[in-house]
């Protein structure tokens, strides 16, 4: 792994990767008031058929060391996956901004998709694996992510970048 302190310059030492994927796994909440400026709102950027950025917020959960969210089929950020699977997610948390970059699959393993189906109902959102065993359904899902059923991708994260928001600050950037 290359880490790159961004903030040599002011003598401010690394950020902790682990502090940070220990932030990641105890959960982002998009409940307002529940963290970042006040909620945990991940923002996905994939790339146009014409290569500009396409930017969206999404539900999405840290679980087994990758980013998890779902979208359906026939959504602007799906059409752009399939077709070009690089991707970047940011966050806002409490202690730090963070921003990873990777590649998106779909994932059609149904312990995988039961796996996120039972995180993200544990995480107020009531949905339910479909009938297919490799999709997801509900009563409700964000306008964004079109008709069910709603398919789950996996970002495999290659690098990240956190800025700190608290005290004494520092930037880094581990390409992993």
């Amino acid at each position: 792994m290359d880490v790159t302190n961004l903030a040599a310059h002011y003598d401010l030492a690394p950020l902790d990767l682990d502090a940070v994927t220990a932030r990641l796994d105890a959960g982002l909440s998009q409940a307002p008031g529940s963290g970042g400026p006040d909620r945990h709102t991940c923002w996905l950027t994939t790339v146009d058929a014409d290569g500009a950025p396409h930017v969206t917020g999404i539900g999405a959960l840290w679980a087994e060391g990758a980013v998890w969210f779902e979208t359906g089929a026939t959504t602007r950020k799906a059409r752009n996956l399939a077709r070009d699977a690089r991707c970047a997610l940011a966050v806002a948390t409490h202690d730090f901004d963070l921003v990873m970059e990777g590649t998106a699959a779909r994932v059609s393993d149904p312990e995988a998709v039961a796996r996120r189906a039972s995180e993200w109902a544990a995480g107020g959102w009531p949905c339910r694996v479909d009938e297919t065993g490799t999709a997801l359904t509900a009563d409700f899902s964000a306008p964004s992510a079109g008709p069910p059923p709603w398919h789950v991708y996996r970002v495999e994260v290659r690098s990240m970048t956190a800025v700190a928001t608290v005290e004494p600050g520092g930037a880094t950037r581990w390409a992993l």
